[in-house]
């Protein structure tokens, strides 16, 4: 059998489907990954075959503004075309589909796979992406999600008929070229009825929805690299540090410079660590120590914490290695687990995209406290880590008997 997995966005948006390709491999199907090319050199290392679609996610064109309200529709008019113009070469002979994240992808995807008429699965990284009119959507393009409210289907449609607004005139442009109807309901389309929640339900259990959901844990490759000598000699040299990062995600300027005084106010040496955001030591001190790619599976079971900004990946990595976290979230479902963080005790959850030197201060005395480590220690034995079995199991049982995602709530193996 032979797979394709399409995502993009960060990091945390493909490393999951790392996770996936590898444990399809491992099951003797074949599988290939759709992602920007940024991701290349990282889903090369994992052995996984790539294809590389569309722009890179971390530089936009020359000229051009990473995605926001104001140049949404022209950003999602871009990748959707990048699906309908580089997916179909690769989805040939392709036995079934499965795509993640942003619905421009998504809907683009499945329309190459209902022309070529290959089973399509959708996986979801957070239950608060799946439509109910138990609990409102998450705002489009990252924000805070809003206050509850007794309309909350008319909140999901609303923010249903906005993504038909922004590119169902592109996405329909293109499916009229190849024959395919129009697409009216945005969600349902992308979505389909029988969704996978490719998230720990221990961090994020399910929550009650109309759709008919598979919830497999979370996509989790065990990481075998190891440790720089140079990064082992510095956690050998003292107490654990407390680590600093937000990955593929944004920080303010001085996000840096708040971190590393907070921390050290704490009384605590730091690990931080540049990601996108280009985050640097703010002196030449020995009591900090400045990261690049890093195997934190590894790295997190010896920190004293982790402040990070609250993606999915982030914190199931935290969460499974019994690392108190400060949850500092900026966008899209990242409030959402800083309040799981919070809820489970296993850490603090910062108010918040910019923080002060009191507040994260106040956050990290949280995070730093003894009865906050055995919280985490307790949780990060409940942890799953065989999601990506889970869903590559399903993957092939379904997609072999060409039938819909099985009912119910949650996978086991």
């Amino acid at each position: 059998m032979r797979v394709l997995l399409s995502s993009r966005g960060s990091r945390g948006d493909v490393e999951p489907l790392v996770a996936l390709a590898v444990r399809l491999r491992a099951l003797g199907a074949e599988a290939i990954v759709c992602a920007p090319p940024d991701h290349a050199e990282r889903l090369a290392e994992a052995g996984v075959q790539v294809a590389p679609v569309g722009r890179p996610e971390r530089e936009p064109a020359a000229g051009s503004a990473p995605p926001s309200p104001g140049n949404a529709p022209r950003y999602a008019a871009e990748v959707i075309a990048a699906q309908f113009d580089e997916v179909p070469a690769v989805a040939e002979g392709c036995d079934a589909v499965v795509a993640t994240g942003v619905l421009s992808v998504a809907v683009g995807v499945r329309s190459v796979a209902e022309k070529l008429g290959i089973p399509y699965f959708y996986a979801a990284y957070c239950p608060i992406y799946l439509p109910s009119p138990h609990y409102p959507p998450p705002p489009p393009l990252g924000g805070w999600p809003v206050q509850d409210t007794a309309d909350n289907r008319a909140l999901w449609d609303r923010n249903n008929q906005g993504a038909h607004r922004r590119f169902g005139e592109a996405l329909n442009t293109r499916r009229a070229s190849i024959g395919l109807p129009p697409v009216e309901d945005i969600y349902a389309y992308a979505f389909t009825g029988h969704p996978w929640l490719a998230a720990d339900p221990v961090l994020a259990p399910l929550q009650p929805t109309d759709l008919d959901v598979v919830q497999t844990g979370a996509w989790i490759l065990p990481d075998e690299r190891p440790l720089s000598p140079e990064l082992e000699a510095f956690l050998d040299a003292g107490p654990p540090p407390v680590y600093v990062g937000f990955g593929s995600g944004p920080a303010r300027v001085d996000a840096a410079r708040v971190a590393v005084e907070a921390i050290r106010a704490q009384g605590r040496r730091v690990l931080l660590a540049r990601g996108w955001a280009g985050l640097a030591p703010i002196d030449d001190r020995g009591d900090c120590f400045a990261l690049g790619e890093v195997n934190h599976q590894a790295l997190f079971r010896r920190v004293a914490a982790v402040v990070h900004g609250g993606g999915a990946g982030t914190t199931t990595t935290a969460a499974r290695a019994g690392a108190p976290q400060v949850v500092v979230p900026q966008m899209t479902d990242q409030p959402y687990f800083a309040e799981r963080v919070a809820y489970l005790g296993v850490g603090a959850a910062h108010d918040g995209p910019d923080p002060t030197f009191d507040s994260l201060s106040a956050a990290l005395a949280t995070a730093l406290d003894p009865e906050t480590r055995a919280r985490a220690t307790a949780v990060a034995g409940t942890i799953r880590a065989d999601g990506a079995t889970v869903a590559a199991e399903l993957l092939l049982d379904v997609a072999g008997r060409g039938t819909p995602a099985v009912s119910g709530t949650s996978a086991t193996p």
